[in-house]
């Protein structure tokens, strides 16, 4: 393919419809990436190293090791550069904020039921209550096994008897 030949061979997709044509894996390799987001796998890399939310895992090898949202990270990332028109400063710009608006759309869990308001004092006896009952599991976490309550040492538990490593010399 000469250097100047297009990177889309056919007509143009939007990105909601790539996203629904990634296979159900759970790894993907660069080049595998690169056919999907239809770029070079140099751009990919590039890409990493410009925007953050892209970082695939690396393998033992140091192979890159995409999961589907890295996938579709890129994608995005392809969208906003290639078809939105964005710098890529724009673009990482749009994928901060995109970024903290899923932050704050995501609901803490609370650690004492909320739908009670009934007294904040009650709650402060509740969470008292919970404190000393997870010291005192640490505190029996901490001791050795042979202090615990109930626990006795079998004979095969003990430690046997050291046995010489040489074997006898015949003569």
């Amino acid at each position: 393919m000469p250097n100047n030949a297009p990177i889309r061979r056919g007509p143009h997709h939007p990105v909601g419809a790539l996203v629904s044509a990634i296979p159900d894996k759970l790894y993907f390799r660069i080049g595998e990436v690169a056919r999907l987001c239809e770029v070079p796998a140099y751009v990919l890399r590039f890409w990493e190293s410009e925007f953050a939310q892209l970082r695939p895992n690396k393998g033992g090898t140091g192979q890159r090791l995409y999961r589907r949202r890295d996938v579709e990270m890129a994608l995005r990332v392809k969208s906003l550069l290639k078809e939105e028109g964005y710098t890529i400063p724009g673009a990482r710009a749009v994928l901060k904020s995109e970024f903290r608006g899923k932050e704050k759309e995501t609901p803490q869990l609370s650690l004492i039921d909320s739908g009670s308001h009934s007294k904040p004092a009650s709650e402060a006896k509740q969470l008292r209550a919970m404190r000393r009952e997870l010291e005192a599991l640490a505190a029996m976490l901490a001791r050795p096994i042979e202090t615990l309550p109930g626990v006795q040492k079998s004979r095969a538990a003990q430690k046997p008897a050291p046995q010489s490593i040489r074997s006898s010399r015949r003569t």
